[in-house]
């Protein structure tokens, strides 16, 4: 999962925290340093960003109890609106992706993933097509219903996987392009109480890795495209090397794949880490490689940009962007920079 590209940057916020919104941001190539020019208002919490960049439109969630979405032209760093905030149908939802002509959102408070048609502009319309999410976990309180955390589609565009915290499990669902429609096709069930949070695909398409946020942990997936099956094969433990928080309990958030399948990175909320993950062995045999400092506190979004030289890190709880020079031998992050942006949630490079 690559959410990034050129010379823009947009940050997602939330609103409830202090946020402005979504920020726009320069980004200087040479060092990777992010300066904001604008900000854009009117969506509540948008927590979460995707870019269609066929289209170049910039969607965003709007994290709240009556959860909705809303669409952004984005040209040379200038959001426009694009008509009116729709109904989502769901509470709560925190990821959105593009798939074909639907916009595809993870309602993490009703437990759900709905589905949205999109215009031959990319507007937004409705009404909201859902697939309600069944069961719960051993957690009494992070875990008394279905808690839909991501929908993202799989290389190729046949399937869309939706990680669920409170069933401990990841849905494979087939998108019907006319009715938008989604259909469970198989379901892989993850380690009780582990919360899965996000996931994302290695390069080559074969493997997935599952990031938990009730433990501290990975889980390598096998992805068989051809029968849309996921695989669960072995779980690969984020403390140690300096990640153990002591008395602090760490919240992983989000994976992210080297654009070169080289490095695993993750970032842990509650332990302020980044975590880097060395796949020299293979896809799916990911070693712990070390971790270094977030830059602030509560990092809830990892991004690299194009080149694979950097990382750009959302601090919620402090406030900034952290940017970092990726080594190129061993895949450690070292800092080079910072700027506020309040109540930072998501980070888009365009």
């Amino acid at each position: 999962m690559v959410r990034s590209g050129g010379a823009w940057a947009y940050i997602g916020s939330f609103t409830s925290g202090g946020g402005q919104g979504i920020t726009v941001a320069s980004v200087d190539l040479g060092s990777g340093a992010l300066t904001p020019v604008s900000a854009v208002g009117g969506l509540v919490n948008p927590s979460w960003l995707t870019l269609d960049r066929a289209a170049g439109v910039l969607y965003a969630v709007g994290e709240a109890e009556a959860g909705e979405v809303a669409a952004f032209r984005a040209r040379g760093g200038e959001l426009t609106p694009l008509g009116r905030p729709v109904a989502v149908d769901g509470a709560g939802p925190t990821h959105l992706s593009v798939v074909g002509r639907r916009l595809l959102t993870a309602n993490y408070g009703s437990g759900g993933v709905s589905s949205l048609p999109l215009d031959g502009d990319g507007a937004v319309g409705g009404p909201a097509v859902v697939l309600a999410h069944r069961g719960s976990g051993p957690d009494p309180e992070r875990q008394e219903a279905p808690h839909a955390h991501q929908v993202l589609p799989a290389p190729g565009g046949r399937w869309v996987l939706t990680t669920d915290l409170g069933t401990d499990s990841v849905r494979v669902c087939a998108l019907d392009a006319d009715s938008g429609e989604l259909r469970v096709h198989g379901e892989a069930g993850l380690r009780p109480g582990s919360g899965p949070r996000h996931l994302v695909f290695h390069p080559d398409g074969t493997a997935v890795y599952v990031l938990h946020e009730l433990v501290p942990q990975v889980t390598v997936c096998r992805w068989d495209a051809a029968a849309g099956r996921l695989e669960p094969l072995s779980e690969v433990a984020l403390e140690g090397d300096g990640t153990d928080p002591g008395d602090v309990r760490p919240y992983p958030s989000v994976p992210a794949v080297s654009a070169d399948g080289r490095f695993l990175w993750a970032a842990v909320r509650g332990a302020n880490t980044v975590v880097t993950l060395d796949l020299e062995d293979g896809p799916e045999k990911p070693r712990l490689a070390g971790s270094v400092d977030c830059g602030g506190v509560w990092p809830r979004d990892l991004v690299p940009d194009p080149s694979g030289r950097r990382l750009y890190v959302a601090n919620e709880w402090s406030g900034d962007v952290t940017w970092f020079e990726v080594d190129p031998v061993d895949g450690r992050p070292r800092r080079g920079g910072s700027v506020e942006v309040p109540a930072a949630a998501c980070v888009v490079l365009a």
